[in-house]
């Protein structure tokens, strides 16, 4: 079994929510595994907006609910961003579908609506569940398995 370790953050605003995701950004290399969960509205895909800006990727970042996955380039001596929607996926095999496993070798891999389906895809993983409050702050309630997320943890509380 994977060792895990658990954390929360309140994300107050916006700017805190993009700000968390560029701390998270720059600490990912190629073959990480983030999972991101929360309602509508939560803030998955800010949050996603400031992985990409750490990361220093290329593109503008949206929803890939359409599409089902974008990759956004590698900025000068980083690496790719594969950016997955699995709202619409009706489970593993349709996730199978995306080839995600390949892209992780050299990709670091974002999946929103992730929880329940992306988790076999990587033992070592960030899972991230985002909770609107009713002041409008989010909550986010963070599990890191494996040892690499473990050791990088607490780098990302700090930040």
């Amino acid at each position: 079994m994977t060792p895990v370790a658990t954390s929360t953050r309140t994300l107050s605003t916006l700017p805190d929510t993009l700000r968390f995701g560029r701390v998270l950004g720059s600490l990912l290399t190629a073959g990480d595994l983030v999972i991101l969960s929360g309602s509508l509205g939560a803030g998955k895909t800010a949050l996603t907006k400031g992985i990409a800006v750490g990361m220093g990727v290329s593109g503008l970042v949206t929803s890939p609910t359409f599409v089902l996955a974008r990759v956004h380039a590698a900025g000068a001596g980083g690496v790719s961003l594969v950016h997955v929607d699995a709202y619409r996926l009706a489970g593993s095999v349709e996730l199978d579908d995306l080839d995600l496993d390949t892209d992780l070798t050299a990709a670091a891999v974002v999946v929103e609506w992730g929880e329940g389906v992306a988790e076999r895809l990587s033992q070592t993983r960030l899972t991230i569940a985002l909770e609107r409050l009713p002041d409008d702050s989010r909550m986010a309630r963070i599990e890191a398995a494996g040892s690499e997320w473990e050791r990088r943890l607490p780098v990302l509380l700090a930040g």
